[in-house]
């Protein structure tokens, strides 16, 4: 309750005026969220969904992700083309646009950008260097035509779509005000102490104030390009406790959850003045094998474990809300991504399997998994299925370093994890993530790479992968993409999703226009129907 009370006084604050008694203001979006892994405001530094979910509103990118469709859309870029030979793209930028500053937005200014995070080497720096761009070629990779014309050109053999949906992700997409960055520029730093509590960017608000793990204060930008945002301001409260939220809900304190438990959604959805949504977002929920043990190694044990997981009844008792039903390594909402290869439950099935590949009487093993509740469910229903076929699977919970610090060490029997790529509506997004291991040995310390954690590697599937993302023919590549599928089935990797992760946020029945996925959350055209 004290955190409520904190986030009424300031809201009121905020409004300049004291809100009516269970109603936010009229032109103040008041979100509730976790921000415990918000760490810094800085787009080179940042990690995490929740801080994405932040800077989307803050910085501009030259391109966004329609929410819904999930094709490309203009942004900062009114167009572009890619060349023939797809090893550029040129970005031609809207003439109107300003940042908050009031400075130009200028092809300058996005070299800058891009440049600034290679330079840095902070968090967001690795994506752009595993496409191949480095901090060495950055004259040669950024090129400033004109003030409002800018050409990227790829370092490497590449597909444009899978870097301008990167390129549209709050972090290595941002766009930074490079005058007033430099303005505030410490000893080189390039603005990285000043970044971290500030902001410099385009998007439709600007950062107001910023407190760790209390709130976030963002503040409409008079000078977007855009239509101007209904919102004065959006208050983004450190609400962690699900049931905290559910109660600002109730008593009309905030008007969106963005992480609320399973148990206070289904009690929120009877409320009328309550609206819950769900979709899909980024990663599954799978149940991963290390083939470094022999028992894992043998395809005949992969298969059977297919077998041993009750795809239904998890989805159905344990992941409303979190996840559902998903059998392959692809996200749904990607292009080329097939309908799943249907398996079910079927005991006897993976009993002959064992049986055929010499463990007829089972055997014991393990399995971690985080001890958050929906995880821990699912591996505790695992572990009943397995031992219906005579597999002892001992269950080892922790927290995410322990049990997924075991997974990067590569030292680990049986693990229900969720992750797997998928921000970008690409195949290549959760191939590499999943199946795509290119050194399969100890020292190659590929921990990117859930197919090195888990000692998968296919030099077949390898190459496919790698002639797929190339492919300019964009029917021909849709049918690698099935392929590898396909191919998956027959191979049985090491990873077998049985989930794909879902978001769900509850809010006002009197609030439109609010967008889910944090990935490409913005609150530019949220508005109140009061």
């Amino acid at each position: 309750m004290r955190h409520l009370l904190a986030g009424a006084a300031i809201a009121a604050l905020v409004a300049g005026a004291t809100p009516a008694i269970s109603e936010t203001p009229d032109n103040q979006l008041v979100v509730a969220f976790n921000m415990n892994n918000v760490l810094t405001m800085d787009p080179a530094a940042i990690t995490g969904g929740e801080t994405v979910q932040i800077l989307n509103n803050v910085y501009d990118s030259l391109v966004s992700l329609d929410p819904e469709s999930k094709e490309l859309q203009p942004r900062l870029a009114e167009s572009w083309e890619v060349s023939d030979d797809n090893r550029s793209v040129t970005f031609n930028l809207r003439e109107d646009a300003q940042f908050a500053s009031g400075n130009p937005v200028r092809a300058e200014d996005v070299k800058y950008s891009l440049s600034r995070i290679l330079e840095l080497n902070l968090a967001q720096a690795s994506g752009l260097m595993s496409r191949g761009f480095s901090a060495d070629a950055i004259d040669e990779q950024f090129v400033v035509e004109d003030e409002h014309t800018f050409t990227l050109n790829l370092p490497q053999p590449d597909d444009p779509k899978l870097i301008l949906m990167y390129l549209s992700q709050a972090g290595v997409g941002s766009i930074v005000d490079k005058e007033l960055v430099q303005e505030n520029a410490q000893d080189g730093d390039m603005g990285r102490d000043w970044l971290t509590n500030n902001s410099a960017g385009s998007g439709a608000f600007s950062l107001d104030q910023w407190r760790g793990n209390e709130f976030v204060i963002l503040a409409r930008n008079d000078n977007f390009w855009g239509e101007a945002p209904e919102m004065q301001r959006v208050l983004m409260r450190h609400l962690p406790e699900s049931q905290s939220q559910r109660l600002g809900l109730e008593q009309g304190d905030i008007d969106v959850g963005f992480s609320l438990a399973a148990p206070d959604l289904k009690g929120l959805e009877d409320d009328e003045n309550i609206e819950i949504r769900t979709v899909p977002s980024a990663g599954f929920y799978y149940l991963a094998v290390s083939m470094k043990d022999e028992r894992f190694a043998d395809p005949k044990v992969r298969e059977a474990l297919r077998y041993l997981i009750d795809y239904d009844g998890i989805n159905s008792a344990i992941m409303p809300y979190f996840g559902v039903k998903r059998q392959r390594p692809i996200n749904s909402s990607a292009f080329a991504a097939l309908p799943d290869p249907g398996y079910e439950l079927n005991v006897e099935k993976a009993k002959a399997l064992l049986e055929e590949a010499g463990y007829g009487d089972g055997f014991e093993t393990s399995i971690r998994v985080i001890s958050t509740q929906q995880f821990l469910d699912s591996a505790t229903a695992i572990q009943g299925t397995l031992a219906q076929a005579g597999i002892d699977a001992e269950i080892i919970t922790g927290d995410g370093g322990q049990i997924y610090g075991a997974m990067r060490d590569r030292s680990f029997d049986l693990l229900v994890g969720r992750g797997g790529g998928g921000q970008q509506p690409h195949p290549d997004s959760n191939l590499r993530a999943i199946v795509y291991n290119p050194d399969n040995s100890d020292d190659a310390g590929l921990t990117n790479y859930q197919g090195w954690r888990t000692s998968f590697q296919d030099e077949e599937l390898n190459q496919m992968i790698e002639d797929a993302l190339v492919e300019r023919d964009q029917d021909t590549q849709v049918q690698m993409y099935e392929d590898i599928q396909k191919m998956i089935d027959d191979k049985v990797i090491s990873i077998q999703p049985f989930s794909e992760r879902v978001v769900t946020a509850a809010y006002q029945d009197d609030v439109s226009g609010i967008v889910i996925d944090p990935w490409v959350s913005r609150f530019e055209d949220v508005t109140k129907d009061r």
